[in-house]
């Protein structure tokens, strides 16, 4: 790296700003006023944001051939050599290393900016609930693993971040603990991620035992280096354990239904998590490992098939939803279900583009949703509200840009992205290009009757809600201007060719992508349909778009009561759509109550014994296993672990001296090791902090 290039060469710094806000909190942040965590908290993402802009501006100012920045900070799982199921030696070591491309810098865009107004927006947003530093924490330790989870050079440390971000998702969906209903919501988004985490790791060892390396920059030469054929069973079975991981923590079919209960914790959080960052985490590891999936027809066939299906599934049940955050909790299991369909057909650019664009438009949606929540004191149902366009004005305007570019009209964000999607499915497979089409229409309805329930028509709003109505705080409403006005220009990074742009955005992703499958689908687009069939398509989606807002608009503004007769007619539709196929009934009859009964059986296991056996439970062989019992457990089981731990006591003397069995000692030893090691760095680095903040 060239001497001047300073944020590139400490692009391990961004993940460890908001980690030290997580820690201080930890610590202190029951001892401090808001304002104090605000500095700490919303300062620590904005250095975050700051050197990771730092380093997108000079990995651009770099030719295109060299956008790539790999090092390792130190060697973390030295392995040694091993033979791979390819007939290979490889020497194997895991290095805690961090990676900066094109891909990364659009995550890191997307994760440091929106994420950086989304803790703006909290502040004003939780000002008045309990646990203030708690919440902001919490949010901290997650930005650290996102940005953990982005900038890994291998596959193992893109996992730990994989996991941090499903604790912290755990943790923040049920931050209202004391709510039944948000504690099992955050219960339920672990232990479906969790089924999703094994399939992810099963793909990773099977990655190591064939190719023999996980890093990143080396799967691509390991792969070509094995002369693997495309569609080779491993390969193919690689992928497909990765993409079950990828369905879990992305909410995919059939794994999605953890995303629409996570509604249940605070809004920033639906808007951080499951709107613009963790859940794109599945899409981004599919792109990031693209030379995989490339090599794998079959398991993009899998993807698209899934993707579209999971678009198409999660758009009907948006349809007839009644809770704001719920009908867009649908929509964002709808929209990446696009991405997924992107991928699927070997479009990786196109589903990255829509992640981009999809943070910038779902991340306004679902504050401007808390912004109405907050005007109408904690009110969430649309059927008790409307006609607010002129009580809370800034939050309906910005809330009717971002739909307006979720439903794919020309020029914001979602046009250009989207269409990329359905012109690349289109060329490949026409079947799920029709899914993709009508889904389109049905996004643009959808939310076209949230806005009109919500901003439009008569009042529904209680009498005693309605005279407390008012806007936001600033520090509410300025994220959603700024992120209003990113769901407009946000996609002109990729406009098309056949609309006069130079498509920038597929050309800086280029070095990273799979070239053979991103050249193949430009080839068959320009030899297949031409710019005439492109602009068609545009066309189209562009028409149902807006048949949709119309059908939106004669149901809920000039004939409201045809909903109601609609839902009368076919009785057994409406319900089935919502209640959502009732998919979570049969999960429950299928595996919850199922492991409910094994616990209990497993429980009474002794009395079902003793019973078995045709005795008295007051009789003499009852007394003689009991006695038989407890000396087993405490001469033998217990008598055993107590050894050890003696063993252990005598010999640990005198360094145990130092062990007080205080987590909250130990964590401030750790902090302080910390701070003296960035101390030191600093120091000895020579940075000039006045030029540095000029």
């Amino acid at each position: 790296m060239m001497p001047t290039e300073y944020f590139l060469a400490h692009i391990w710094l961004i993940p460890l700003f908001p980690l030290a806000g997580a820690a201080l909190m930890l610590f202190i942040g029951r001892r401090l006023p808001n304002a104090g965590v605000n500095v700490i908290c919303v300062g620590s993402v904005f250095l975050s944001m700051c050197f990771a802009f730092g380093a997108i501006w000079q990995l651009i100012a770099r030719p295109a051939e060299e956008r790539v920045v790999s090092y390792a900070l130190f060697d973390w799982v030295p392995a040694g050599i091993m033979h791979t199921n390819a007939g290979r030696i490889v020497d194997f070591h895991v290095p805690w290393g961090v990676l900066m491309d094109p891909l990364t810098a659009v995550m890191l865009l997307v994760v440091t900016g929106v994420g950086f107004l989304i803790h703006v927006y909290s502040t004003g947003y939780m000002s008045h609930e309990g646990g203030y530093y708690r919440f902001f924490g919490y949010l901290n330790l997650f930005m650290f693993s996102m940005l953990t989870l982005i900038l890994a050079n291998n596959l193992l440390l893109l996992f730990v971040g994989w996991e941090g971000v499903g604790l912290c998702s755990y943790l923040l969906i049920g931050f209202y603990f004391l709510k039944k209903s948000a504690s099992d919501a955050g219960k339920k988004a672990f232990i479906v991620n969790r089924i999703g985490d094994a399939g992810f790791i099963l793909g990773l060892f099977l990655m190591l035992g064939t190719l023999g390396t996980i890093q990143f920059t080396e799967i691509g030469p390991a792969i070509a280096a094995g002369h693997f054929a495309v569609g080779d069973a491993a390969l193919t079975a690689i992928a497909l354990l990765l993409f079950v991981g990828a369905t879990g923590k992305s909410a995919q079919l059939p794994l999605y239904v953890w995303l629409p209960d996570a509604m249940e914790g605070p809004t920033p959080v639906s808007a951080l998590i499951h709107a613009a960052t963790m859940v794109t985490a599945g899409v981004y590891m599919i792109a990031r490992t693209n030379a995989v999936f490339s090599m794998a027809p079959k398991a993009l066939a899998v993807i698209a098939v899934v993707g579209g299906v999971t678009s198409l599934f999660a758009a009907t049940m948006g349809l007839v939803q009644n809770d704001i955050k719920r009908v867009l909790a649908y929509s964002t299991v709808s929209q990446l279900g696009y991405m997924f369909l992107a991928c699927g057909v070997g479009a990786f650019t196109a589903g990255v583009f829509h992640l981009m664009t999809h943070a910038f438009f779902k991340a306004c949606l679902f504050l401007g949703s808390g912004s109405v929540i907050h005007a109408l004191s904690g009110e969430q149902d649309m059927r008790k509200m409307g006609a607010l366009w002129t009580k809370i004005p800034t939050t309906a305007k910005t809330f009717f840009v971002a739909s307006i570019a979720i439903a794919g009209l020309p020029p914001l964000a979602a046009f250009f992205s989207k269409d990329a999607i359905l012109g690349a499915t289109f060329e490949h497979n026409k079947p799920l290009w029709v899914v993709g089409f009508i889904t389109a229409g049905m996004t643009a309805f959808y939310m076209f009757r949230l806005v009109f329930m919500t901003f439009f028509g008569q009042s529904r709003v209680d009498h005693e809600v309605e005279h407390h109505i008012h806007e936001s705080p600033g520090s509410m409403t300025v994220p959603l201007m700024i992120l209003a006005a990113l769901s407009i220009v946000g996609g002109w990074v990729g406009i098309p060719a056949s609309l006069g742009g130079g498509d920038r955005f597929a050309k800086f992703l280029e070095p990273v992508m799979a070239k053979h499958a991103e050249e193949g689908a430009e080839a068959a687009t320009q030899a297949a349909s031409g710019i005439s069939m492109e602009l068609g398509l545009m066309l189209a989606s562009v028409l149902v778009a807006f048949f949709g807002i119309w059908f939106a608009y004669n149901w809920y503004i000039k004939h409201p009561d045809k909903p109601e007769k609609l839902a009368g007619s076919v009785p057994f539709l409406y319900k089935l759509l919502y209640n959502k196929y009732y998919v979570d009934q049969i999960y429950d009859a299928m595996f919850v109550n199922r492991i409910k009964d094994l616990a209990l059986t497993l429980g009474s296991f002794d009395v079902g014994v003793i019973n078995g056996l045709g005795v008295d439970g007051s009789g003499w062989l009852t007394r003689v296993t009991s006695r038989i019992s407890m000396v087993w457990d405490s001469w033998i089981v217990d008598g055993l672990v107590n050894l050890a731990a003696r063993i252990v006591w005598v010999l640990s003397f005198p360094v145990r001296m130092l062990q007080t069995g205080r987590v909250s000692r130990y964590a401030g030893f750790m902090l302080l090791g910390v701070l003296i090691f960035l101390a030191y760095y600093f120091r000895n680095s020579g940075i000039d902090f006045g030029k540095l903040i000029h």
